[in-house]
């Protein structure tokens, strides 16, 4: 994958994260503020708890921290999936951002 397709997908997949915190905020679901910089999106829920997602480019890399750790996804061809096995990352997000939350949350590409 050329650096220009990795920005194009990680782009793509920032937008979709963002556009799920509009939705979840939209439905009262939840108060996420969700404040983007630059290659870095922050969710901060109403405990104060974050979850803050990055891009590597030099890895072609989207990285998630949160509560429960932090954990690197790359783009296998038709979707991001964690580097150690551990799923896809929005079945990833919903998961981690619903434990912090405190609420049934879903996030989608």
């Amino acid at each position: 994958m050329t650096d220009s397709e990795f920005l194009d997908l990680a782009e793509t997949l920032l937008k979709a994260v963002e556009r799920s915190c509009d939705h979840i905020n939209d439905q009262d679901l939840a108060d996420i503020d969700n404040q983007r910089v630059g290659a870095m999106v922050t969710l901060v829920f109403p405990n104060h708890s974050q979850i803050v997602i990055n891009l590597q480019k030099p890895l072609h890399e989207v990285w998630l921290a949160a509560k429960s750790g932090g954990y690197h996804f790359k783009h296998d061809g038709t979707g991001w999936m964690d580097t150690k096995g551990q799923g896809e990352f929005f079945a990833s997000l919903t998961r981690f951002a619903s434990e912090q939350s405190g609420c049934t949350l879903v996030f989608t590409g």
